[in-house]
């Protein structure tokens, strides 16, 4: 047998020529093929990669980005709103410097006086003291009236409605002088407890949170 004939062919055959048969199957091909969809997928797969980072560096987060974003702009104009925007105190005259004139409109009789007796002790400066002028004598059915020029609207009436529940605020026109008028009414039964009316005052006097004017772009 030649040591050209494949093992176990019994040397039946000889091996002429230049060529020899394979013993393996080609696998070229196959690794070929195998790389090129290795190679694509690897590309898929760095395409898909950068398309996620474009859309986190250009802020496309969809609807949980949106949300986020119009929940920081609710933050922001609520802050804004927030009494730590600026406050603002009222100046208010104290007691010692309103003067009230005392008038009883109903038919008991020393009304008028007990209360401005009262009204003193609390500090406050007692002007007349009578009946009512006619055109209210027993004409105001409430607590009271309280009537001062348009300048004490916000300062001297808002103080004195601290010590009568319910009265009725009032401005008169042309009036001269600072003063104001406590017209007692028929439902009028005593003032306000002291201390509830002091707390009144201080509630009055107390900065007040004011909202801020800057501006949000969302």
């Amino acid at each position: 047998m030649s040591m050209l004939t494949p093992p176990g062919m019994g040397g039946q055959y000889r091996i002429t020529g230049d060529k020899y048969p394979r013993m393996r199957p080609r696998r070229r091909r196959a690794r070929l093929v195998l790389s090129v969809v290795a190679s694509v997928a690897a590309l898929g797969l760095v395409g898909w990669g950068s398309l996620q980072l474009i859309d986190v560096f250009t802020g496309g987060g969809g609807t949980a980005s949106a949300a986020g974003s119009a929940g920081d702009c609710v933050k922001q104009a609520a802050a804004s709103a927030s009494p730590v925007a600026g406050t603002s105190a009222t100046v208010l005259p104290k007691p010692a410097q309103i003067t009230v004139n005392v008038y009883n409109a109903t038919t008991r009789t020393g009304l008028a006086k007990d209360t401005a007796d009262e009204l003193k002790k609390r500090g406050f400066k007692i002007g007349n003291v009578g009946n009512a002028p006619a055109k209210f004598d027993q004409k105001v059915k409430g607590t009271a009236i309280l009537l001062g020029p348009a300048t004490a609207l916000k300062t001297s009436l808002p103080v004195l409605a601290t010590q009568v529940t319910a009265a009725d605020q009032r401005t008169e026109a042309g009036r001269k002088g600072a003063a104001v008028d406590l017209i007692i009414g028929n439902a009028f039964k005593a003032l306000t407890p002291q201390a509830t009316a002091t707390k009144a005052i201080t509630a009055l006097s107390a900065p007040r949170p004011t909202a801020s004017t800057t501006k949000k772009t969302c």
